[in-house]
């Protein structure tokens, strides 16, 4: 009698049939593919195909053993420095792994700020000064306060189910990491880490009825000076309805170790971790092909580098600008929601009333940032050419003030 084997490879899962009809049968699915739930059911009904193919047999006859050599611990680490994919790939983790295993993901990101789910990008960052630097921006689906990210900084995503979900075990997991390359931290209040009273990383946390992500930063040689740079709006300037970020003492690991490396931190990090739940497992890799393999976390990340989602998420808030021309004072009044000017007052003392009711008709409706208040009001100029240096002052105002919110 030959064996029938049904496998379905994924590393480091395999499953196997076995079925004793005469003939020899064999499947595969691909990794990305085996992630999901149903990959069972598909290894089942290509057995059940593959017999009725192979022989006349009755099915009921024939004895089915199904061995699952299935380790309920997974460990990604991220490829690229891309914080929408990261992001992306932690909410493709979150809804779509096996809530049962518990899942470790590493990751780093390129100079990025990333803002809590009910922030506001107008008041946490200095958005002119980012997009000068060419530094992104990012909005994670959990909440706390806004971060900055580079090479210098090393991200943990904890995944597990709400039954088993511990924030203890995961900071005692990076607590333990770094007692091995002999620092001591402690856990202080509900999400940081310090060492010596300083705090080098800080969490936030999502959990759903099945589901729960702990995630977090780790300095490590982070460059402290872009801390200031990106994150010292002047808030006296908006009255925000949003969250806002608690300001504290932070240091970098490489005080304290001076040759720490991301490198071998995550190793430390890694093993720690397979200790804790007491199974190992192959690391994998994740970059820019997974999303070609992947439809879900294509949706993720197309989300993620999304405006609507970047900016269009933020609460409302209200903005208020006047300035004197030499042909009349204008004082703009903007009220805006989800990253749009929902309502619009012009106040003015100027000669051109119909002027200033078609700039605030333009601008009613549109994304609250400087090249959607531009293009407005050029429409309008060039509508009302009488007017087009009036206008453009004004387009040219209120441009420097938004970019001076930050």
């Amino acid at each position: 009698m030959r064996m029938v084997q049904i496998l379905v490879m994924s590393s480091p899962r395999v499953y196997q049939q076995q079925i004793r009809p005469e003939v020899s049968f064999s499947a595969s699915i691909s990794k990305p593919f085996s992630y999901y739930p149903y990959h069972r059911a598909i290894a089942l009904v290509s057995g059940v195909i593959a017999f009725f193919l192979s022989s006349n047999y009755d099915m009921m006859k024939i004895p089915v053993i199904w061995r699952e050599d299935m380790s309920s611990v997974k460990v990604f680490f991220a490829k690229e420095f891309d914080p929408w994919l990261n992001l992306a790939t932690e909410d493709w983790l979150y809804h779509d792994m096996d809530p049962n295993q518990n899942v470790l993901f590493l990751w780093r990101n390129s100079p990025t700020v990333v803002i809590g789910r009910y922030q506001n990008p107008w008041q946490e960052c200095n958005l002119e000064q980012m997009e000068n630097d060419g530094v992104k921006l990012a909005r994670r689906q959990s909440g706390g306060g806004a971060v900055y990210h580079d090479l210098g900084n090393t991200n943990f995503t904890f995944m597990s189910s709400r039954a088993e979900y511990s924030k203890e075990r995961n900071n005692s997991i990076i607590i333990g990491a770094l007692r091995n390359l002999g620092i001591e931290a402690t856990a202080s209040g509900r999400n940081d880490l310090i060492v010596d009273e300083r705090k080098f990383s800080g969490s936030a946390f999502k959990l759903s009825k099945e589901r729960a992500f702990h995630h977090g930063t780790m300095l490590i040689n982070a460059d402290m000076t872009r801390l200031g740079e990106y994150l010292t709006p002047d808030k006296d300037k908006l009255k925000a309805k949003g969250i806002k970020s608690v300001k504290s003492r932070v240091t970098n690991l490489v005080e304290y170790k001076p040759d720490i490396t991301h490198e071998e931190l995550t190793a430390q990090i890694v093993e720690e971790f397979f200790k804790t739940y007491g199974e190992r497992c192959e690391i994998e890799e994740l970059s820019y092909d997974t999303i070609t393999e992947i439809p879900h976390l294509t949706s993720y990340y197309d989300k993620m580098r999304d405006w609507d989602w970047r900016f269009g998420k933020t609460p409302e808030f209200e903005y208020e600008i006047s300035h004197r021309f030499d042909w009349g004072k204008m004082s703009f009044h903007f009220d805006t929601k989800h990253g749009k000017i929902e309502e619009v007052h012009i106040f003015s003392d100027s000669l051109v009333p119909d002027m200033v009711k078609a700039m605030m008709e333009a601008l009613h409706g549109i994304r609250f940032n400087s090249q959607d208040i531009h293009s407005s009001l050029n429409a309008v100029s060039e509508k009302m050419q009488e007017h087009a240096d009036k206008i453009a002052e004004c387009s040219h105002f209120l441009i420097e003030g938004i970019s001076s919110l930050s």
